[in-house]
This record gives structure tokens, C-alpha cells and sequence, in this order.
């Protein structure tokens, strides 16, 4: 299937590896420009060099998004780079070592609040005016299953997520008539490689060594069992960004898509 993202431009933060990788690879292939974001610049490279090999055109902008003026420095790179930016999916986020309940600290709180909403915030503000004046243009929001079934050991991240599904919903509204949609994709647990890290701690704690592969049994016929029994895999995630990015999607807007295999027993 064609989708029409030939000649698009995309800004895709905290895509150095796993899920954001994904992202730029599937969007990448399906004609887009891409804009590899990372604090890391050998690693931002290294993705640029795997779409180029591909035959396809990409351009790095590293910087902290948690800080205001790198962040606008992010978004000037990114729109240097192609002459501007269509598609901006806020990838960035991550968790911390104490995020839950046990002996809170407000300043870990704060500063996950910070990467996984403040930084998309930032980056809304700098890159949407431009998207209206052309009539068209996509935020996509890379949430988590997490939110709606929120864990005291991840707490604040989980309230962050929410946060952040919330906000699209307030940016949808904002953005009515102009041409721009505004979606949040909430995956399940994905085989990244934080993800074999947390596999790998748990095989280590219930006496199975370092086998990965036996502790991702256990854990998808325990606390992560879902009905089609496996993991999300990143091109999975990277395949439905693709999606609605394009103008296939006009008239999916607001909405919080779920890839989870069915993990989230909800009803929307």
C-alpha cells in the first residue's frame, strides 16, 4: 500500500534505538525524510547511515529536550535539515530507578514529568505554527499501556504517560480545522533492549540464570500475559506511526491506539 509519505519530513526524538529507531526506519521507508534525534551524536549517525544505506534521506539534531533552549536548538536543526518538518512524534521518555511509591522523591518525579511531557510540549510549540501555515501535519505522541493500568513501582511514569495522552486530546482540540491531527500510540511491552535488561533481571531473580528467553516465557504467562501471547516488536509500533502520519489517517485524530495485544482489558 501506498501512503501518500513520499516528500514528507519528520522529526522523530529519542530515535538512537529501540522503539524511536523503529520509527525513523519504517517512516524512512516509506519515503520520508527523517530527522534522527538523540543526545548522543555517534549514535544519531548511526542510524542516519542505516536509512542512507537503504536508499533513503536523513539528517541527525541532538540536544537535551529537557532543557528549553536546547530543545529549541533541536527544533531549528530539524528544520534546517529539510526545509522544515511535517511529522513530529514525540518519542522521548524513559523511567527512573525510583518512580514508585516506596520513599518518593519529588525531584525524580519532576524530571520524568519533564522527558516524557515537557519535552514533547517544547518541541508542539516550536514545530506546529509552521504546520498550520502550510494547512497539514501530524503529532504522534508514543505513550505507554502502562496509563490506563497504571504500577506503584512505576508510578510516575505511568503518571506521566497519562499525562501525555491527556494533553493530545487538549492539542486535537486546539488544532481544529487547521489540518494537523494529534494521536497517541500506547504500546505494550516491546522487545527493545530494555526490555532483555528487565528479562534478564528477572531470570537472574527466580534462579534462571541469564536465560532471556525462559524469563520471557514466565513473565508473558504472568504479569504480562496478554491474549496473543508475545511481545510487541518495534516494527510493529514503527509500521502504525507510518500510518497515521499519513494522509491514509486524516480522520483518525484524538484518538489513543492501543498495540498491546490486547494486554489493556478496556473498552474505548
Amino acid at each position: 500500500m501506498d501512503l501518500a509519505l513520499n516528500g514528507k519530513r519528520a522529526l522523530v526524538t529519542g530515535s538512537t534505538s529501540g522503539i524511536g529507531q523503529a520509527i525513523a526506519l519504517a517512516l524512512a521507508a516509506e519515503g520520508v525524510a527523517v530527522v534522527v534525534h538523540g543526545r548522543d551524536a555517534t549514535r544519531a549517525a548511526a542510524v542516519v547511515d542505516d536509512i542512507r544505506a537503504d536508499g533513503g534521506l536523513a539528517a541527525t539534531a541532538t540536544g537535551d529536550l529537557t532543557d528549553d533552549d536546547a530543545a529549541a536548538a533541536v527544533a531549528q536543526q530539524a528544520t534546517q535539515a529539510f526545509g522544515g518538518i511535517d511529522i513530529l512524534v514525540d518519542n522521548m521518555g524513559g523511567t527512573a530507578a525510583t518512580d514508585g511509591w516506596s520513599d518518593p522523591d519529588p525531584r525524580d518525579w519532576m524530571a520524568l514529568y519533564d522527558s516524557n511531557v515537557l519535552s514533547a510540549v517544547r518541541l508542539i510549540g516550536a514545530l506546529t505554527p509552521a504546520m498550520r501555515t502550510v494547512g497539514w501535519g501530524r503529532v504522534i505522541q508514543i505513550g505507554s499501556g502502562a496509563h490506563p493500568n497504571p504500577l506503584p513501582q512505576r508510578a510516575a511514569y505511568c503518571a506521566a504517560k497519562a499525562a501525555l495522552a491527556n494533553l493530545t486530546v487538549s492539542l486535537t482540540k486546539e488544532l481544529s480545522g487547521t489540518g494537523i491531527t494529534v494521536n497517541t500510540i500506547s504500546p505494550g511491552p516491546t522487545d527493545t533492549d530494555g526490555f532483555q535488561d528487565t528479562a534478564r533481571a528477572f531470570a537472574q531473580h527466580n534462579g534462571l540464570g541469564d536465560d532471556i528467553a525462559a524469563a520471557t516465557t514466565a513473565l508473558l504467562a504472568g504479569p504480562l500475559a496478554n491474549p496473543s501471547d508475545r511481545l510487541v516488536q518495534p516494527r510493529e509500533i514503527g509500521a502504525l506511526v507510518a500510518l497515521l502520519a499519513s494522509p491514509l489517517a486524516a480522520s483518525v485524530n484524538g484518538a489513543n491506539i492501543r498495540i498491546d495485544g490486547g494486554a489493556i482489558p478496556t473498552v474505548n
